[in-house]
């Protein structure tokens, strides 16, 4: 038996209590200073607010003054928080960790850079933990998977990624189940971008939904043919950038489509798009949706900016994604959406 902490229980990170403790290891479960109605709730009642279903018997609940209590003799340490706790989590918890104590995060997303490089967060967790002069071993998920349907026990693949195959061997053996399928990967670019650059593409394809109910109704037929349009532009955009990031092989794109997949079918990002389609602005579809975490437009913005700045220089053409374009000219600009079908085609002789 092993014993797993999880810091973070926002819904991601506490869904991954389920195959943890199913799995008979000793489940810790932090909140950040974000969490501690969260955690209050868990220890009354053995339940997330967010679920249905209560928590495995036995997992054991911290609010985050008991990190250090948490941490120690943890063989592997999850990260559960969002994109906006990147930093806090790398100047707060990172340094709390042993070296002999392997991270797994779920956090997705990437950072670029003035010379329109994208970064990922382990890329960023990584330096941090260079100045400190640590090795602790950053590890990630990539996949199409949904809190709500792990903790349903509904079938999942999975890909765990980092730079030792041996330490991702170990953590599969605590995390894998009957229902929780996990491959493992080395390449952590390849990965780590895959599943940040679906967010902002399953935006454009969620703008259809709204276009449609704007036209029919909100209560007519879901329209699946322009649906599938979007998707199929926005895979060949993310063929593309993951190409610029060296990483385009047939594993990742697969990754990050079926994660786009997922995205498309429910969640903040599909509401949003909705919203916009419907001829809302991004300010009006906030507003809308107050409270509501909006990871999916920080990396659409961070990308078209990386995008702009490497057509500047030359290694990137911007009429190779109209798509994400036009997606950041809605966010940046408040642009009406006005999909640009006509650039999505493409002639093979």
């Amino acid at each position: 038996m092993a014993v797993i902490t999880i810091v973070g229980a926002g819904m991601m990170g506490s869904a991954l209590a389920f195959p943890a403790r199913e799995n008979q290891n000793e489940v810790r479960l932090v909140g950040t200073h974000l969490d501690r109605e969260i955690i209050e709730e868990c220890i009354k009642t053995d339940k997330h607010p967010k679920f249905t279903k209560a928590f495995p018997e036995g997992v054991k609940y911290y609010q985050i003054e008991a990190l250090e209590e948490a941490i120690e003799g943890a063989d592997m340490v999850i990260g559960g928080v969002s994109s906006f706790g990147v930093d806090w989590f790398g100047d707060v918890v990172l340094p709390k960790i042993p070296d002999t104590t392997p991270v797994l995060t779920v956090t997705k997303g990437l950072m670029d850079t003035e010379d329109g490089r994208l970064l990922t967060y382990p890329d960023l967790w990584n330096e941090k933990l260079r100045k400190l002069g640590k090795t602790t071993p950053i590890n990630s998920i990539g996949g199409p998977c949904t809190s709500y349907e792990l903790v349903a026990h509904d079938q999942t693949e999975v890909a765990f990624c980092g730079k030792d195959i041996e330490i991702l061997k170990k953590l599969r053996a605590m995390m894998e189940t009957d229902y929780y399928h996990i491959s493992l990967s080395t390449d952590v670019v390849g990965i780590e971008s895959a599943v940040a650059l679906k967010n902002g593409y399953a935006l454009g394809i969620a703008l259809t939904v709204g276009l449609n109910q704007k036209t029919f109704g909100l209560d007519s037929e879901l329209h699946f043919n322009s649906q599938a349009a979007v998707f199929g532009q926005g895979v060949k955009e993310m063929y593309r950038l993951l190409g610029y990031q060296g990483a385009a092989t047939l594993e990742n794109i697969t990754v990050g489509a079926g994660d786009l997949y997922v995205t498309v079918y429910g969640g903040r990002t599909r509401l949003v798009g909705i919203l916009l389609g419907r001829g809302l602005n991004i300010d009006e579809a906030k507003a809308e949706l107050k409270g509501v975490t909006l990871e999916s437009l920080v990396v659409a913005e961070r990308v078209a900016r990386a995008v702009k700045v490497a057509a500047k220089a030359g290694k990137l053409d911007l009429k190779d994604f109209p798509l994400l374009l036009h997606i950041d000219s809605i966010l940046t600009e408040k642009a009406p959406v006005d999909i640009p079908w006509n650039d999505f085609r493409f002639i093979v002789e």
